[in-house]
């Protein structure tokens, strides 16, 4: 795929078009059943590349959109100040990473509006429980769409908290709309080294083949261990959506969307832009993180010099003029989560001030 960057447009697909799921209980596959003497959860019920059945803790809506001429929707969470809580008049915009999706904010979109903010947790096209179209993946792209959603819910600027590849969307969203976000928290962004000088280009049909052999439930949940310190019961939620995709009949069609987006990550790294930004940011780094897209295909000694977040953090903290750099020890990939308690109030202090 051409490493060039277009946004040819992001349209909402006409007037009142929102359109709403109530929150399930419990997802629609049986329960886990134990399997292997270590006793970790196996999953033999499909689940659609929609996600679909899974169980949400609040309504997911959808706003269709036209981008490069195909009709897409875009899922996201709408969520409320809690009840008891001052509403702040403020609303965060939680922008999840490549291997996640707006769901697996749920422990701080709750911490958010139980501080009275209004939380809007998009699903970015290509990801989670949105369309899973054949596209030329851009960051820009998903700002504009980001863009339109936060129109028809009338919200003229937010609070922006990005993780892994979120972070880059972050910080893309901010140069590209300025006008329209307040501060903005990078937890763990990738994107803040060029993987094109150590990870070779590949095409997209190989990709694509790489995704659709990556169905053992092992490997995968391997993967997940490999982002944080302590494995806990928390971050199974990713291995089983990760993996029960894969028994459906529609897992090609999102494994070609994860090949494209891929490309879009590994072309178009945000490090060249970070001095260009204007307006108050915290980074937050787990110092335990080797996060690095296509660090697998990279030879070993070039593997090896991926994904330094303690030295890419400072860096990066040394280029965005104004920042704030909070280093987690003992900390991987999943600040929000691995040390739940520390992220969220730092980044409820950071974005009270």
């Amino acid at each position: 795929m051409s490493s060039r960057r277009r946004f040819l447009g992001s349209v909402a697909a006409g007037a009142g078009a929102l359109t709403a799921v109530g929150a399930s209980g419990p997802h629609a596959a049986a329960a886990p059943r134990a399997t292997g003497p270590d006793g970790e959860p196996g999953y033999d019920v499909p689940l659609g590349i929609a996600m679909e059945g899974y169980r949400t803790a609040w309504p997911v809506r959808f706003l269709p959109l036209v981008n490069q001429g195909e009709t897409v929707n875009m899922a996201y969470l709408d969520i409320a100040p809690a009840t008891g809580s001052v509403p702040t008049g403020r609303t965060v915009l939680l922008l999840h990473g490549k291997n996640f999706d707006g769901g697996a904010w749920e422990p701080t979109a709750r911490s958010l509006a139980a501080a009275g903010h209004r939380v809007v947790v998009p699903d970015q096209v290509g990801f989670g429980r949105s369309s899973k179209p054949a596209l030329d993946y851009s960051f820009e792209l998903l700002a504009g769409n980001t863009v339109v959603l936060l129109d028809r819910l009338g919200v003229d600027r937010a609070d922006v908290v990005g993780h892994s590849m979120g972070g880059m969307l972050g910080v893309r969203f901010a140069l590209a709309h300025p006008d329209r976000i307040r501060k903005l928290v990078l937890a763990n962004p990738v994107g803040l080294e060029d993987y094109r000088e150590l990870v070779p280009a590949l095409s997209t049909e190989r990709l694509f083949a790489d995704e659709l052999a990556n169905t053992n439930l092992a490997a995968i949940r391997g993967f997940y261990r490999s982002y944080v310190v302590e494995w806990r019961r928390l971050y199974e939620r990713n291995v089983e959506l990760r993996y029960r995709v894969t028994l459906g009949g529609e897992y090609p069609r999102w494994a070609l969307a994860s090949a494209r987006t891929y490309q879009m990550a590994y072309h178009q790294p945000v490090v060249q832009d970070l001095p260009k930004l204007r307006l108050p940011v915290l980074l937050v780094i787990g110092q335990e993180d080797r996060a690095a897209v296509g660090k697998s295909y990279a030879t070993p000694e070039n593997r090896a010099k991926l994904g330094n977040f303690p030295v890419l953090g400072r860096a990066a903290a040394a280029a965005i003029p104004g920042s704030r750099l909070l280093e987690l020890t003992g900390v991987g990939h999943l600040p929000q989560l691995e040390a739940r308690g520390r992220f969220e109030r730092e980044v409820l202090g950071f974005l009270a001030e």
